[in-house]
């Protein structure tokens, strides 16, 4: 494990401002690798730092459900009944006398006993039930109820009276030559005596207030009454009212008759004295007779068909009446004393919700007014008897069970349906007698003052999380504000304000008693300063949920109803009393700075940064105006103390988790260890805890990000160095090839590279309006990037550690390979090589990530070809057929490691030491002139490589056809190396031609010396007698040799350059026409030998033939002059 424990990080490596953090952690004096830096005790109480990360964990689960804006759907979570409303007897209506409750008793049988008209399918007309129900009711025993029922029977029968409204008629018989009439109505009460008589079965004939009865004689006038008339229509609209007495109800009949008008009839539209039948009287166009006791006891509103008198009569149409039999005079002692049907109406109905609303009702609030029988049947006889209006009865009805449900609570929707009731009924008449206005407003007010009081106790009696509480204050509210509409209708107005702004300061005093309560509760000011911490904590996250629910809940409701902005109202109200009391605790304990302290007022920082947060994130809202604006500020101490905690307690908790370690898989789904596991959900609570606390000055956002980052990467390294004392703690294996734990630690690097770079972009802080979006900051991505060639680089070490197990038997079956005979097949020489590889990849393919299994192939991969070159040089003077064998060998391994793709990638496959053992092979399998001339065109492939670093040539070149020569014109070099100490050279150039064995004849021939110079001018031109052939064979070039001539020590080598003579003017093609020095100058940069060109001297090296050894021979001279590339 030495490999392993000697892992150091790159030697003066600066990434910008931030260095090496594992360079930084080994220059401290006090650390080693054997020695762990070990983390503060002190900042904390000494532990595995699991109780801290569970601290911060609540810490951001708190956050997480703070992340947008609230939905109705998350916040109401509860079915449940909604919350009792208090409730007050004395807020009901007065209580009675017994004097008083006899005279209703005594009312309410007289309706009974003395009703009149037909009864309606849903009501009582059982006389008796009626009366045992009222018994009930009052309480009464059966003597006092038998007593009672006998002096109302002795009282006098009330007097009766029929209401009529004719309201329209429609599709008359049209008597005028227009096609229209001209029609009005004559109708009158029939009594008993003159009731029509049954018709002879000869001739059908009617009643006639014209023509009268054949034996009563027509009405008298005054029981006649006569609409106006309307001029030229068949649809009149009359709209009038009349009322007739009855004296007899069994027997009395209304008859109405419809005219056509065609003169003035003085007797009856004049005088009201009728006058004599005349010729030219007005034509009949239909008549109606209703018996007075077929009228509903509630009356009727409904369209009549009219009927002929006589079957000789043509009519056709209909009319609209409205009947309603009331009385006029009543014997009972409330009427004598001169209480108005309106009261006793209202007495009745508040005795009868009374009863009906039962103690025993299993869910009381839910009660929607729901009467039984004979009590609608009682109150819809009082009701018309005392002849109380649509509009009254509307009235009544909403003023009794308004009161009643401040003494027992009903149904909200029961009390809006009643609103709407009185609303229509309201828009219809418009007024009422002043005296039950008042007494309208009196309920209004009453209503109003009760509904403000549950208002301000909005949170106790309507929970958001309840959405049966939430639906009753939505109906609340939509009765309040039913009320608004009613506020200018009145002469006499309830509200000495509008109704809004009194809910608008209701819902403000409701804020600031439950922010009081809570405060008292949590948080009380007598208290110290650290004991006052904990509780404006949990008051500070009341507040934030307080507000989301304003939010998602109660704000809708209250704009789209009653138009008050109560999301605003509450927001700015609370906001500004939780950052009143921070404001005076931070002062108070910023002397008195803990830890324990620290981390309180962090935890407070984060949550009245929530509520900041949660304001801005609302469209069209500005956090500046808050008076949280500027908050951070004093929290900023603590913040800083809080982040050194955490650091240490990052690795406390790092460090349990790598001695808990067993370095072996958590689970089958997963290659890694638990430390590992733990230590990304340490580096991904810091980040979000970064993203909670989003500070929002950008200078110390900058500071507290570098120095959080930087603790993140110190912990990064930690961890691996405690890894890696672990695994050199763990015996291996003997013989044991592929190391789980090994793996296991590789994986575990892998996973913590990807965690701690996810963690810390995710630090990123603003930086004005300077940086650019979406970037990292400086600081910040020097950082990662520090970091993550620390940890490339320790996952390359495990690996190399983990694939020099592998060592010694991939060299074993590679000599296997070199042993084989000549006589074995190549796929069978190499394959114990492939299947042993395969083996241990399985192996390596089930125990690594996608990411380490790659760099161990990578890793093997070059393993494999040092093993093939130790292999050709520890072989020489072979045949072509070994070197062929390692050529398949190496193809074989090229698509074993490739794997149709889903391996490594091609190119780097072949590249870097692959090209190196491709060459040798290549250059193995050649002849010795096929070597050299290699050599001259590896020479001629370097010349684009390097531009202006050592020089430039510029030469001409021709070949002079007619003479069988090659001409070479040196003509000036510049920008040569400065080789001599007073900064200058004396240079001078070798021409030669070759390879040699293309050239036997021809020698170098050299410059002139050019004394103290790097921009030497020769002119110099050269002659080679040379075959056209020749020049145009494989390699064949004039190569430059740039040289430094020194008087008293050996020359030095400057640089050189090839020129192929296969592109030079006359050997491709006879030269046509020009001068003996055609053609144009050629710029050569002069360069070195670079590697794979002394691969193929060295090839030639190891070759015993004469012509190789002589070729190396020439080249030694040349050779001890060149230097090795910078």
């Amino acid at each position: 494990m030495s490999t392993l424990l000697e892992i150091k990080s790159s030697v003066l490596r600066q990434v910008q401002v931030c260095p090496s953090f594992r360079r930084r952690t080994e220059e401290e004096p006090a650390s080693s690798s054997a020695d762990l830096p070990e983390p503060a005790a002190g900042a904390w109480k000494p532990g595995d730092g699991v109780e801290f990360f569970a601290q911060m964990r609540l810490i951001l689960k708190k956050g997480e459900g703070r992340q947008g804006l609230p939905c109705p759907e998350v916040l109401l979570r509860s079915r449940s009944p909604a919350p009792a409303e208090p409730v007050d007897p004395s807020r009901g209506l007065r209580t009675l006398s017994q004097e008083e409750v006899d005279m209703l008793y005594e009312e309410a049988l007289y309706t009974v006993l003395h009703r009149a008209g037909t009864m309606g399918p849903d009501q009582v007309d059982d006389e008796e039930a009626l009366l045992s129900y009222l018994q009930q009711v009052f309480g009464t025993g059966p003597e006092e109820h038998a007593a009672a029922v006998e002096r109302v029977k002795k009282a006098k029968a009330p007097t009766y009276a029929l209401k009529v409204s004719v309201m329209r008629a429609k599709n008359l018989l049209a008597k005028d030559p227009n096609g229209f009439s001209d029609p009005y109505c004559m109708l009158g009460i029939l009594p008993a005596s003159g009731a029509v008589q049954e018709p002879s079965p000869h001739k059908e004939q009617r009643f006639s207030f014209r023509k009268g009865s054949k034996r009563g004689g027509p009405l008298p006038a005054k029981c006649i009454q006569v609409t106006e008339v309307k001029s030229s229509t068949l649809n009149p609209v009359w709209k009038e009212h009349f009322l007739f007495e009855i004296e007899d109800v069994g027997t009395d009949q209304l008859h109405l008759d419809i005219w056509y008008f065609k003169q003035i009839v003085k007797s009856a539209r004049a005088n009201g004295t009728a006058g004599p039948t005349e010729d030219h009287t007005d034509d009949f166009l239909g008549c109606l007779n209703i018996p007075v006791r077929e009228v509903p006891v509630a009356g009727e509103d409904r369209w009549f068909k009219l009927e002929p008198r006589s079957s000789a009569s043509r009519v056709q149409g209909d009319c609209q009446l409205v009947l309603k039999l009331i009385t006029t005079q009543r014997d009972t002692n409330m009427s004598q004393r001169g209480r108005s049907g309106f009261l006793s109406y209202l007495l009745l109905l508040s005795r009868l919700l009374q009863f009906e609303h039962r103690a025993e009702e299993p869910n009381s609030s839910s009660w929607r007014g729901e009467l039984s029988g004979p009590a609608a049947t009682v109150l819809c006889l009082h009701g018309a008897q005392n002849n109380l209006s649509a509009l009254q009865l509307a009235v009544l009805h909403w003023q009794v069970s308004s009161r009643h449900h401040q003494t027992r609570t009903l149904d909200y929707g029961y009390l809006l349906g009643l609103l709407e009731d009185l609303q229509a009924h309201w828009e219809e008449a418009g007024s009422l007698p002043q005296e039950q206005e008042e007494g309208l407003a009196d309920s209004f007010s009453a209503f109003s003052e009760f509904g403000l009081q549950l208002l301000r106790q909005l949170r106790d009696y309507f929970p958001a999380s309840n959405s049966t509480a939430v639906y009753r204050l939505e109906l609340l509210l939509k009765c309040l504000g039913k009320l608004q509409i009613f506020q200018p209708s009145f002469e006499i107005c309830p509200f000495e304000t509008e109704l809004n702004m009194d809910i608008a300061a209701a819902l403000k005093r409701g804020n600031r008693e439950w922010f009081d309560r809570l405060l008292n509760t949590q948080s009380p000011r007598e208290q110290p300063g650290p004991q006052r911490l904990a509780g404006l904590v949990k008051l500070a996250d009341a507040v934030y949920e307080d507000l989301q629910s304003c939010y998602g809940i109660y704000a809708s409701l209250f704009h789209s109803i009653i138009k008050v902005d109560f999301f605003t109202l509450t927001f700015r109200q609370l906001e500004r009393l939780v950052a009143e009391e921070a404001w005076v605790l931070t002062e108070e304990l910023s002397p008195k700075m803990t830890l324990e302290v620290a981390s309180g007022l962090f935890e407070l920082y984060l949550t009245l940064a929530d509520i900041q947060r949660f304001w801005s994130s609302i469209p069209g809202r500005d956090s500046r105006s808050l008076a949280l604006a500027g908050i951070h500020a004093p929290f900023l101490p603590a913040v800083k103390l809080w982040l050194q905690v955490l650091r240490d307690q990052t690795k406390w908790r790092l460090q349990g988790a790598v001695e808990v370690d067993t370095l072996e898989p958590m689970d089958a789904s997963s290659k890694h260890s638990s430390s590992a596991a733990t230590a990304g959900l340490c580096f991904s609570h810091i980040q979000e805890l970064w993203a909670c606390l989003a500070w929002p000055d950008p200078a110390q956002a900058q500071t507290l990000g570098t120095q959080l980052s930087q603790d993140l990467c110190e912990a990064a390294l930690f961890y691996t160095e405690l890894l890696r004392k672990k695994v050199d703690a763990q015996p291996g294996a003997a013989g044991e090839a592929v190391s789980e734990p090994l793996c296991v630690v590789l994986n575990d690097v892998e996973l913590l590279r990807k965690a701690a770079g996810q963690a810390l972009r995710g630090l990123a802080w603003p930086e004005g309006a300077a940086g650019l979006e979406g970037t990292l900051p400086r600081p910040l991505l020097s950082c990662t990037q520090a970091l993550d060639e620390d940890l490339q680089r320790e996952a390359r070490t495990v690996t190399a550690h983990l694939t020099s197990k592998m060592v010694g038997d991939v060299r074993k079956y590679v000599q296997h390979v070199s042993l084989s005979p000549d006589s074995i097949q190549n796929d069978e020489a190499v394959a114990p090589l492939l299947k042993y590889l395969d083996e241990k990849l399985a192996l390596l393919n089930a125990s690594l990530v996608k990411e380490n299994l790659s760099r161990v192939l990578e890793a093997l991969w070059e393993l494999l070809l040092q093993a093939i070159l130790q292999a050709l040089g520890a072989n020489r003077d072979v045949s072509a057929d070994f070197y062929g064998r390692f050529h398949f060998t190496l193809e074989a391994l090229v698509n074993f490691f490739h794997a149709e793709g889903q391996g490594l990638p091609l190119e780097s496959l072949r590249d870097g030491s692959y090209k190196r053992l491709e060459e040798e092979l290549r250059l193995h399998q050649c002849s010795t002139r096929e070597c050299i001339e290699q050599y001259y065109l590896d020479k001629l492939k370097q010349r684009s490589l390097e531009h202006n670093r050592f020089g430039r040539l510029s030469v001409r070149c021709h070949y002079e056809a007619a003479e069988q020569r090659l001409a070479v014109e040196v003509l000036h070099a510049a920008d040569l190396l400065p080789l001599d100490a007073n900064g200058l050279s004396d240079p001078f150039v070798i021409v030669e031609l070759g390879p040699p064995h293309l050239f036997p004849l021809v020698r170098s021939q050299r410059t002139q010396v050019k004394s103290r110079t790097l921009h030497p001018v020769y002119d110099e031109l050269f002659y080679f007698s040379v075959p056209a052939e020749a020049c145009r064979r494989r390699g064949a070039c004039v190569l430059f040799t740039v040289m430094d001539h020194d008087w008293l020590s050996t020359n030095d080598f400057a640089g050189e350059a090839a020129l192929g003579l296969g592109s030079v003017s006359g050997v491709a093609r006879p030269q046509v026409g020009g001068s003996a020095r055609a053609g144009q100058p050629v710029t050569l940069h002069l360069r070195r030998p670079r590697a794979q060109v002394r691969s193929a001297l060295r090839m030639l090296e190891g070759r015993p033939n004469k012509e190789a050894q002589e070729f190396v021979k020439r080249l030694r001279e040349l050779e001890k002059y060149m230097e090795a590339d910078p």
